[in-house]
């Protein structure tokens, strides 16, 4: 009986224990879906979707990445809110902080007649004591020193730039430069078109090739004086000796006015500053109406003065009429004189001094002079204009004279120093200059001597040609000229390389000189050189090559005495193909040598400055390619 029951109560002890076992799970699976369940809802409410909850018997597991240590620690503590903070196990990771970006380094300089400052932000590594002594040293003018220094290592380029900022200052007494790693802003005032030419020519030359060059220079309206017009009507058509107007309003309607009177072809009307009075336009305009009514003359303003001259043989009683008529309609303060001419005698010969001025430079002085001491005056005059190795006088001495004939004849012989070649003839009645120049405003310059030295009321005649070979500056070829001069050079021949070489080709040899001597007229260019290749080989060896080429071109250049400061040569490799690679003829055309301008960036929109927004534009340029043949593959 008793070893019956002993099995029974075994098994039923098993039983029990099997049954507490299963419980026991049960109550842990319970638990852990629970509290799994619990901890997402709470986490997913809280927007920390991207934290991993695991539970493993009473134990809740937080993995994922956490953005930042803020993050993490809230949903530890969101957790701990549902489960025991015991029974929580941190598994989580937080994203790397990203590196602090440096700064973006810029510098303003500013100069006036009070001083310079400069602002900005520059690289602790920059010598700021250097950089302020040497400006003090530099203008001789108070510096104000506004920058702040960061940390961090100089961009590329910031060295380049902030070293052509100091020497643009210099040249420039009134200006703004703003500094940008790689690039330069410069704003200034020139003191007249020929100022404003000089300082951008000198600035670009200047500029270190890579770096990006925005000049905006403005030159002033001239001031006028006197404030001259004089408007011809004769035989030769009509015509401006010269021409002032105060706005280009004005310019427009006495150029209109011009038109309508018969003066073909452009038209030249200087916009200066000095105008006697608002109604300049409209007197002028009314002037020139009256000289076409008439006929034939010349209308000739001298500030306020103003003489109607008209031709000789004009009708009396239409002169008058129009006269009359211009009288009442000019404005205040303008005052009118007119003159009509009486016919010359035919039988009395003509007393004239006569100055000529071959294309040589020699000068001659001939015909009538007043007395000794006049003729030494006017020698001497002469040879200080002209040199005195190449004056040569035969002027006799005749008395009777208008007592105004040394001013006529001084004047003359200074008006024929605006010329290149050319003759002055100096009567009774007149001064009567002819010739050519290269001065386009060589015409306009003469007339306001002639009003300024012999009056208003002067009669004179100027008859001046602009030839552009005479003209020192017409007659170079632009920039974007040479580029395409170097264009049709290359478009003729090919430059050739030794295969897989930097080394230029004796075949073309010939053309570097060709190029060369287009370069030696071009006077100051920014220019690029640059090396392509085509894609067969490695693209490392092939960017390597290129570079090696561009410098060979560069070296060749220099070998004939092209100056080359303001050149740069950089390669490009295979990136810039302008054909396909897959057939030989395309490779051919991608293997080439390409010279491109260095253009000036355009300025940035008025009112932001390189401290408020700079955008960050790439070189573009615009060229003529020449070609070149082999690659690393050759």
């Amino acid at each position: 009986m008793r070893n019956t029951r002993l099995p029974l109560i075994t098994a039923a002890f098993v039983v029990a224990a099997a049954l507490s076992l299963v419980a026991a799970n049960s109550s842990v699976k319970l638990v852990e879906e629970s509290s799994e369940i619990g901890v997402r809802e709470v986490l997913d409410l809280n927007a920390l979707t991207w934290a991993e909850v695991e539970a493993n018997g009473l134990q809740v597991v937080l993995a994922g990445t956490a953005p930042n240590e803020a993050l993490r620690f809230r949903a530890l503590s969101l957790t701990g809110s549902v489960v025991d903070a015991a029974r929580v196990i941190d598994e989580m990771d937080v994203a790397a902080v990203a590196a602090i970006e440096p700064p973006r380094f810029s510098a303003e300089v500013l100069r006036n007649t009070a001083g310079l400052s400069v602002i900005g932000l520059i690289p602790e590594t920059t010598d700021r004591e250097a950089l302020i002594e040497g400006l003090t040293a530099m203008i001789d003018l108070p510096v104000t020193d506004l920058l702040e220094t960061a940390d961090y290592p100089a961009p590329s380029g910031w060295e380049d730039a902030l070293a052509y900022a100091i020497t643009a200052m210099e040249m420039l007494p009134r200006a703004k430069v703003s500094v940008d790693a790689g690039r330069v802003e410069i704003t200034a005032i020139a003191d007249s078109a020929e100022d404003k030419a000089d300082k951008e020519a000198r600035l670009t030359h200047a500029a270190p090739p890579a770096l990006r060059v925005s000049l905006n220079i403005t030159a002033p309206r001239p001031v006028i004086t006197p404030f001259a017009l004089r408007f011809v009507m004769d035989a030769e058509g009509a015509r401006f000796d010269t021409c002032s107007a105060d706005t280009e309003a004005s310019r427009t309607s006495i150029l209109n006015a011009a038109f309508e009177a018969g003066l073909s072809g452009p038209g030249r009307c200087t916009v200066g500053m000095g105008v006697p009075s608002p109604a300049w336009a409209k007197a002028v305009t009314t002037a020139i109406d009256a000289l076409a009514r008439i006929g034939g003359g010349t209308v000739t303003f001298s500030n306020a003065d103003v003489t109607l001259a008209a031709a000789e043989g004009t009708d009396f009683d239409l002169f008058e009429q129009v006269v009359g008529e211009l009288e009442n309609a000019l404005p205040d303060v303008f005052a009118l004189n007119a003159v009509l001419p009486t016919p010359s005698d035919p039988d009395t010969g003509p007393s004239e001094f006569v100055a000529t001025l071959s294309p040589e430079g020699q000068v001659q002085l001939r015909g009538r002079i007043t007395d000794e001491k006049m003729r030494e005056v006017a020698d001497s005059f002469a040879r200080a204009r002209f040199g005195s190795e190449n004056v040569y006088t035969a002027a006799r001495i005749v008395p009777g004279l208008p007592g105004d004939w040394p001013a006529r004849v001084l004047t003359g012989i200074e008006a024929l120093g605006f010329l290149n070649n050319g003759a002055v003839i100096v009567s009774a009645d007149s001064v009567q200059l002819s010739g050519a120049s290269g001065d386009p405003d060589a015409s306009d310059t003469i007339a306001r001597l002639m009003v300024s030295k012999l009056g208003q009321n002067a009669a004179f005649d100027i008859d001046v040609r602009y030839l552009e070979e005479l003209d020192p500056v017409a007659s170079l070829p632009t920039p974007e000229e040479c580029e395409a001069r170097i264009g049709e050079i290359v478009a003729a021949s090919k430059i050739n390389f030794e295969p897989g070489s930097a080394t230029i080709d004796a075949s073309a040899l010939s053309i570097m000189d060709e190029i060369a001597g287009v370069l030696q007229e071009c006077g100051d260019l920014r220019l690029e050189v640059q090396g392509h290749t085509d894609s067969q080989g490695r693209e490392e060896m092939n960017l390597a090559l290129s570079q090696a080429r561009a410098e060979s071109v560069l070296n060749e250049l220099r070998a004939r005495r092209v100056l080359t400061g303001s050149f740069l040569a950089r390669g490009y490799g295979e990136a810039t193909p302008v054909a396909d690679n897959g057939t030989e003829e395309g490779r051919e055309a991608n293997r080439r040598i390409e010279f491109r301008l260095i253009q000036p960036e355009p300025s940035i929109p008025q009112g932001e400055s390189t401290l408020e927004s700079i955008a960050e534009n790439r070189d573009t340029g615009s060229g003529t390619g020449t070609e070149e043949q082999g690659d690393e593959q050759d």
